[in-house]
């Protein structure tokens, strides 16, 4: 077991203000409640006339591959979704907080003693492409989020075309167990690879997990259940997020909630910052202790 915390985050909400589709609407001149509208839709429109159930994480995915052939998203590709993350429009405080947590960890020479780190993972229902054009993207350690597929138009243009890869909140507790068994470092392993706790590469009890809402409970209850802890975020000024986060904490489902602003001196960052640094102190105390406990004691002279 390598000696890593790891602050996993969700994105839309959490990292971002709104959702990470918005440039894509600004670009092609979309109204966003109207997309969301009939997005939100989809789900009774498929059930009743074709009696189909779909994802409601991730229908929204074929409703931008649908409009992008009928002209709604001309040229809308991967490439072009990696330009459009480059304007996304960030929370204060990021990405600062990652920077900060990684000088908290490097800057103490106990911690480097026993190779402590601290690495940042985003697992999104969103776009990958798009968080892998933004400014944060240099600061991760892995992002899992939606991938599409491209095919040429009839004008030979590459355009998304089809579903790739999808993450929906139950499966993001799939992403949590890639962490924990190091899947994303060791391509050669699998998810469902068997696996000595003790061999698994980010333990449980040292994972941070940070999200908006009651839609990453699963996620929240895997990390508390195996001893990490929880952090809701809540909008300035959003009485019915508070509302959701202050039931949640109500509810055991997460340990702490704070106001989305990651700038030094807030909730957030002490929070966020402390629980590092409590991380990485008891890291070094269980290595302590296990170094001393293996020391025998050195020859003496016979008297």
């Amino acid at each position: 077991m390598a000696n890593i915390i790891a602050v996993v985050w969700d994105f839309d909400k959490t990292l971002v203000k709104g959702y990470m589709q918005d440039p894509i609407f600004e670009k092609f001149n979309v109204v966003p409640k109207e997309f969301w509208d009939t997005v939100n839709d989809l789900p009774r429109k498929y059930r009743e006339e074709q009696d189909v159930n779909v994802n409601k994480d991730t229908i929204y995915l074929n409703h931008f591959i649908n409009l992008a052939k009928a002209g709604t998203f001309p040229g809308l590709n991967n490439e072009m979704l990696k330009k459009l993350g480059a304007e996304l429009m960030f929370y204060d405080g990021i990405p600062d907080i990652f920077e900060e947590t990684h000088k908290l960890i490097n800057d103490n020479s106990k911690f480097r003693e026993f190779n402590i780190k601290v690495e940042h993972y985003v697992v999104s229902t969103g776009m990958k492409k798009m968080i892998e054009g933004s400014k944060i993207a240099e600061h991760i350690e892995s992002i899992w989020g939606c991938e599409l597929i491209e095919s040429r138009d009839e004008s030979g243009n590459m355009v998304i075309s089809e579903l790739g890869y999808t993450i929906d909140n139950t499966s993001k507790t799939r992403a949590l167990f890639e962490i924990n068994k190091g899947v994303n470092k060791h391509k050669e392993l699998d998810v469902n690879s068997k696996i000595d706790e003790t061999n698994r590469r980010v333990a449980f009890e040292n994972m941070i997990y940070i999200a908006d809402g009651p839609s990453d409970i699963p996620a929240f209850s895997v990390v508390n259940k195996n001893g990490g802890a929880t952090f809701a975020i809540y909008p300035k000024n959003d009485d019915k997020a508070f509302s959701q986060v202050e039931q949640m904490r109500k509810d055991g489902r997460i340990n702490m909630y704070a106001e989305a602003d990651y700038s030094q001196g807030t909730t957030s960052y002490m929070w966020i910052t402390k629980k590092v640094a409590e991380f990485a102190n008891r890291i070094y105390e269980t290595e302590k202790r296990k170094l001393t406990g293996s020391v025998a004691e050195p020859p003496k002279h016979i008297t």
